[in-house]
């Protein structure tokens, strides 16, 4: 016999006592009639189609996460899903298609717990269309990949409605950010448990006002029935949560912190009901109640606290990416939040699509690696629709946008598991330590308080080992880094230093070399001084070089673009319209405008006969129809603070210099990086990603700063790599972080900040060592009861959230962020 047909028959042996008539897959009576299939019950033909799918393939370990997982489908009509054929709602709720592949996000309210999460993620073993999935527990979101050709956008609805998780699809704000506080159920345990607080301190008035038990022994036993029948809804709908994550932690072998709170719960009623049900007592209902609707209000309370300070930042300000609006027939640079569907943009080479549009113009070679992980480019004609998250490596194109920009989505896909990197966080790693050994030395410390005190006092004993498991609590720690971080990285994002999650911080802590790029990183785009050497170039050929450069996104490229352009009519596209046009990454870019053949770069790239107008390998050539017309003199100029920036640096790590372009300026940069070998040009990016790795290899981290362009791999190679953006798309997946270049003086404050950030994150460990050192020397001594032990938990997590908060933004304030 298979495991799985093992699983399935041990889960129906264990459910044998509930009911002989309780449906197998969802453990709701068979009121309408039984299905059987073999020895097992089902209520309906759809739940006995989902055992069936999870049998076949071996799945039913499923049943043994969660007992009763699945959730009735009597009733469920596929009509209702059949809008999903239709292509206009299709191409309104798909995040990204290629022909071979889709993939989509949908919001999954019925997500709530481990064998949902495993069900979900394992989706590809129900449908061969379906090649992979995951599960955003915390936001219920699941984003789903598969092939249209095996399957369709209807049939994986279906399939997910099929197995009890329909997604909620509302056409009318497929836009809307924002998802519910919390779920509806949780306001009705809430009230209930609120409810019957109230009602059993009412009905406990015999004992508060002293009354004799053996003279109104008929009310004490009245109203301790009553007060039963009013805990039964408390402890198993209103304290279910805390219930089934304990069971659930317990099957797996964790000890989580609902482990104690359960156990705190069921001692109190338990204990209760065995006083009322043998007359030797009232029990302690009253506190078991209050004590479950203080833990729900104090939820409740963190979870509108956590969203008000939500670190969900938006596009506005999270990528400081530009984009080229077409606005009376010029390109105007504008912020993503302020693109709207029906614009037209233009996106140049190597730009990012910051949003689902359709190609007017161009000849787009789409490359979907941020979205798909394979680097082909995708060729589009004009009329087809480009999808967010594609990245252009042709000419310039015009598109229209169709949608909004989803800063969500775009997050999503930065922080996509390929682009992540493996980090040792040392903070991390204390809170995962604690959070272990904490609950198993909660339990210890209970069990030896109700060993102590029940020998003396077995209301003290039950009082004091319900308070200690309930007011001790890690989730201070476990809040800590999320929130002093999250907070962190919030200010910064104010400053326009951008960074991915909050790892990041500890990465740009940790570094013992720092490697610059230098054209775009250290030189800024305008400003510099430009001059041409060789015959002086017509106004014809002027327009013709320009139209080859436009389209790059080459710092060098967009210079000398805006050079050709002063005092010269603007450029008639129609007529100065490139073909053929390549850009060779580190080298330059070629194209056919009128007819010529124009190459724009490096001399060995313009590769003729030349003549000895310009020093070898200094400048950018100009060729015209194999003619070289000459070349192109420039004199950078270097960022605002570099020198302070490199001082900064110097004191803490070692500082290397990595170039594509010629050593022209190698003795202005020596006072910086020294002239001992740390100074390294006409540098490949397969050569900066070696240099990088050859860092690594000397056991260094490694924080690497370049523009995005020509230095991607090693960016993605370094510790921490940061793309330093001026006003343009340039942004790349890889980096951990951007920074507007405007604020390249500041990157010293910012390290800094954080700098102390994780020193605050360590004032909260020791902060919730002392409040539990506190709490629990009063709890052992059964001076606190369980309610205002019930009040206090939650308070300590608030507490971390504020210090958090208050903290960090004073430290910022103090530096002047």
């Amino acid at each position: 016999m298979s495991t799985a047909s093992q699983l399935a028959d041990q889960h129906l042996i264990d459910k044998m006592p509930e009911t002989a008539t309780s449906c197998y897959h969802c453990g709701e009576p068979c009121e309408e009639g039984e299905v059987l299939l073999e020895d097992k019950i089902f209520c309906c033909e759809g739940c006995k189609t989902v055992f069936e799918i999870l049998n076949d393939n071996g799945m039913c370990r499923y049943y043994d996460l969660d007992e009763n997982a699945g959730i009735s489908l009597k009733g469920k009509a596929r009509e209702e899903y059949a809008f999903l054929d239709d292509p206009d709602v299709r191409e309104k709720i798909i995040d990204f298609s290629d022909g071979q592949r889709t993939r989509v996000s949908f919001f999954i309210p019925q997500i709530h717990c481990a064998s949902c999460i495993w069900l979900l993620e394992n989706l590809y073993k129900l449908s061969p269309g379906v090649q992979a999935s995951t599960v955003n527990f915390v936001k219920k979101e699941a984003y789903i990949t598969f092939s249209e050709e095996e399957v369709s956008l209807r049939q994986v609805v279906e399939l997910l409605a099929s197995i009890g998780y329909a997604p909620a699809i509302n056409l009318s704000n497929l836009d809307q950010q924002d998802k519910p506080l919390a779920e509806r159920s949780f306001y009705y345990k809430l009230g209930i448990a609120g409810f019957a607080f109230g009602n059993i301190m009412l009905l406990s008035f015999p004992e508060y006002l002293g009354l004799d038990p053996g003279a109104d022994a008929y009310f004490f036993r009245v109203f301790g029935y009553l007060n039963i029948l009013l805990a039964l809804p408390v402890v198993f709908y209103s304290g279910r949560d805390y219930l089934q994550s304990a069971w659930l932690g317990l099957k797996q072998g964790i000890l989580n912190i609902d482990v104690p709170i359960s156990i705190g719960m069921l001692t109190l009623f338990g204990r209760s009901v065995f006083e009322i049900l043998t007359h030797t007592g009232a029990g302690y209902l009253d506190s078991l109640a209050g004590l479950v609707f203080f833990l729900l209000a104090g939820k409740w309370f963190q979870q509108r606290t956590y969203h008000n300070l939500s670190f969900e930042r938006d596009y506005k300000s999270y990528f400081p990416i530009a984009a080229h609006r077409k606005e009376e027939g010029e390109a105007r640079s504008v912020t993503l939040d302020k693109l709207e569907p029906g614009d037209i943009i233009i996106v140049k080479h190597r730009e990012l699509i910051p949003a689902d549009s359709i190609l007017l113009k161009g000849e787009a070679e789409i490359d979907y690696s941020f979205v798909t992980g394979e680097s082909e480019p995708v060729r589009k004609n004009t009329g087809e629709k480009i999808y967010a998250g594609g990245r252009q490596m042709g000419g310039t194109i015009e598109l229209s946008l169709t949608r909004r920009v989803s800063q969500s989505y775009l997050t999503q896909l930065w922080n996509d598991e390929a682009f992540t990197k493996r980090t040792e966080s040392q903070a991390s790693a204390l809170a995962d330590k604690v959070g272990k050994l904490f609950t198993i030395a909660i339990l210890l410390v209970a069990f030896v308080t109700l060993a102590y005190w029940l020998p003396r006092d077995a209301n003290t004993a039950i009082n004091a080992f319900t308070a200690v498991l309930i007011i001790a609590c890690p989730c201070a720690v476990a809040l800590a880094i999320p929130f002093i971080f999250g907070n962190a990285v919030r200010i910064l994002g104010r400053h326009q230093f951008y960074l991915k999650n909050t790892a990041v911080i500890e990465a740009l802590t940790n570094i013992q070399a720092v490697v610059f790029d230098k054209t775009g990183t250290l030189t800024q785009r305008g400003g510099s001084d430009i001059a041409f050497e060789g015959a002086p170039l017509d106004a014809h050929e002027k327009q013709m070089i320009r139209a080859v450069l436009k389209p790059s996104g080459h710092p060098i490229s967009q210079q000398l673009a805006a050079f050709l352009g002063e005092g010269e009519p603007n450029l008639d596209e129609r007529i100065y319209q490139p073909d053929s046009w390549e850009e060779v990454v580190g080298k330059g870019v070629t194209g056919i405008v009128c007819q010529r053949r124009i190459k724009v770069g490096s001399r060995k790239f313009v590769d003729q006969f030349l003549t000895n107008q310009c020093p070898e390998g200094d400048g950018v050539y100009v060729q015209v129809n194999h003619e070289l017309r000459g070349c192109f003199r420039i004199k950078n100029h270097f960022r605002k603070g570099l020198w302070n920036v490199a001082r900064y640096f110097r004191e803490k790590a070692s500082l290397f210099l990595l170039s594509g372009d010629n050593n022209r300026e190698r003795p202005m940069l020596a006072p910086i990086f020294g002239d001992n070998g740390n100074m390294h040009f006409n540098q490949s990016p397969q050569d900066k990603l070696q240099f990088v790795r050859k860092l690594q290899e000397e056991e260094q981290k490694v924080l690497m700063l370049g523009d995005g362009l020509n230095d991607a791999g090693a960016l993605k190679q370094s510790d921490a790599g940061v793309v330093v953006a001026e006003d343009t798309n340039n942004f790349t997946p890889a980096c951990d972080a951007i920074l507007d270049a405007r604020q390249f003086h500041l990157l010293p404050s910012f390290l800094d900040f954080a700098r102390r950030s994780i020193r605050l994150v360590y004032f909260a460990y020791t902060f919730a060592l002392v409040y539990n050192i506190i709490g629990l020397s009063f709890a052992v001594q059964g001076a606190l009861s369980p309610i205002v032990a019930a009040i206090l938990m939650p308070l300590s997590s608030i507490s971390i959230v504020l210090f958090g908060m208050l903290a960090s933004n004073g430290v910022a304030r103090r530096m002047g962020l």
